[in-house]
């Protein structure tokens, strides 16, 4: 069977080219023209998404290869693009730039040839003319099996200045989509891990009136509609999903699983917590930030990551919630924690200015945040000891970003052994007292067994509280 979804990605020579702005503008102006547009993200990036989820209206997804695999993004793609008009698929750095140097995982590249999407590059032409097109002629014969079907000159100084690209380009055969004048795009606000999410501020209203004029002034939308149309058709001959399939459905029915979710705990996947609802979980947010219980009858917490030190003194002022995530380990039901979710979860946070702000206290450490980052890229190792995700030796592997460390303020073992090769291997995390925590990201619709494992410790402590009440 063939079917034929109009998809596009926008991609550029590197980061910071204004892909990031331009993509979220593209799928605003497409859902104001009435089209319904899916957003997608290439690679482990939280941020981008909620901004293309507050463009179009529908939560956005991530496509990296390196943590779902190609069936999985191709999977994850499906899933979604069938009920709406196009996709606007954003890639992440370079467009060639992936898990290392050595090859194309992780690569925008990899997932535009996967899914057969058309590319359509962004190029930053300040204090450049012709040698713009040198750039975009590189990027076309860089690797032949990939479809570059056009460009979007960023960054333009002038009348004069858009004529000697734009006859530069003419050479090439690849068509200007777009041509946008320096100064003309709004800024977002970023800080130390990049954009600030649009859940935590709430969308500039301005800004976004303004991106979108400037789009519709600056790109045409029919020649960008038409080349999306123009997409490989995808041939499911033979494809069959593996991540939400009808042998796992409601395999852990009516279980309650809360999850950290305001301004300070947002980083999750969507499919991650779509994967744990189709296993049959009840998710029910909670905010660590304002309320003073936990809702009732919860049988697992997962805290994901975010912000916590720049939210560390309201977090500390809330006790309840401290005593209430206290007594639900004490009980021993399962906590599962990422990044911010871990800090959170220690003695305290010493935030960028060296203040101190008590913590949740179930970790025996401190987070210290650091002016330097402190890890960025793709790991993969195995945990050292039996966990809620899984035996001793279980397989994991994630991202991490992050500019803290953790300082022990007693001696535990630590839980995870990872490496990103080269000799980059350490150990790290938390696994202890039914509690898993470390700081690498993991994808959960595409490492299924870490979800399972969870739902099944989670189901575990669930009975033992049940035996408990009867007895």
């Amino acid at each position: 069977m063939i079917k034929q979804y109009p998809r596009l990605v926008i991609a550029g020579t590197n980061s910071g080219v204004g892909k990031s702005i331009i993509s979220t503008g593209i799928m605003q102006v497409l859902t104001q023209l009435g089209y319904s547009v899916q957003g997608f993200k290439v690679g482990p990036d939280y941020i981008d998404p909620s901004y293309h989820t507050y463009a179009t209206g529908r939560p956005s997804r991530n496509l990296d290869t390196y943590l779902l695999g190609k069936q999985g993004i191709k999977e994850i793609y499906l899933r979604q693009s069938g009920a709406t008009d196009i996709a606007i698929i954003e890639g992440v750095m370079g467009l060639f730039d992936g898990k290392d140097g050595r090859g194309e995982m992780g690569s925008t590249a990899e997932v535009a040839k996967t899914l057969q999407a058309p590319v359509i590059l962004v190029v930053d032409c300040r204090s450049m003319a012709r040698s713009a097109a040198a750039v975009v002629k590189g990027f076309a014969q860089f690797d032949p099996q990939l479809n570059l079907k056009g460009v979007i000159l960023n960054q333009i100084g002038s009348d004069n200045h858009e004529d000697l690209l734009r006859d530069a380009m003419a050479d090439l055969g690849i068509p200007v989509v777009g041509a946008i004048r320096k100064g003309s795009l709004p800024s977002l606000t970023s800080r130390h891990l990049g954009l600030v999410p649009a859940k935590e501020k709430g969308v500039d209203q301005e800004a976004f009136r303004l991106l979108t004029e400037t789009l519709k002034e600056s790109i045409d939308f029919e020649l960008l509609l038409n080349i999306s149309s123009e997409a490989g058709k995808l041939d499911l001959e033979g494809f069959s999903p593996h991540i939400f399939v009808e042998e796992t459905k409601n395999s852990f029915p009516g279980l309650r699983i809360g999850y950290a979710w305001d301004e300070a705990f947002s980083f999750y996947y969507q499919d991650s917590l779509e994967y744990l609802e189709h296993l049959g979980a009840v998710l029910i947010p909670f905010s660590p930030l304002y309320d003073q219980k936990l809702p009732e009858d919860l049988d697992g917490l997962i805290i994901g990551g975010g912000f916590p030190e720049l939210y560390a003194q309201i977090l500390s002022d809330n006790k309840s919630i401290h005593q209430e995530i206290y007594n639900f380990s004490r009980q021993g039901k399962p906590i599962y924690c990422e990044g911010g979710g871990m800090m959170y979860l220690t003695e305290s946070i010493r935030d960028f200015e060296g203040n101190v702000f008590p913590q949740v206290g179930l970790i025996p450490a401190r987070s210290i945040m650091h002016k330097k980052r402190q890890a960025l890229g793709y790991y993969q190792g195995k945990t050292l000891k039996p966990s809620i995700l899984g035996p001793r030796g279980t397989s994991i592997k994630g991202h991490e970003f992050h500019y803290s460390t953790l300082e022990a303020i007693e001696d535990f073992p630590l839980g995870v052994s990872l490496t990103k090769g080269r000799g980059k291997d350490k150990i790290e995390g938390y696994l202890e007292k039914k509690i898993y925590a470390s700081y690498l990201h993991q994808h959960w619709a595409g490492e299924r067994q870490m979800a399972q494992g969870f739902l099944h410790s989670c189901l575990n402590g669930k009975k033992k509280t049940l035996d408990i009440r009867k007895a």
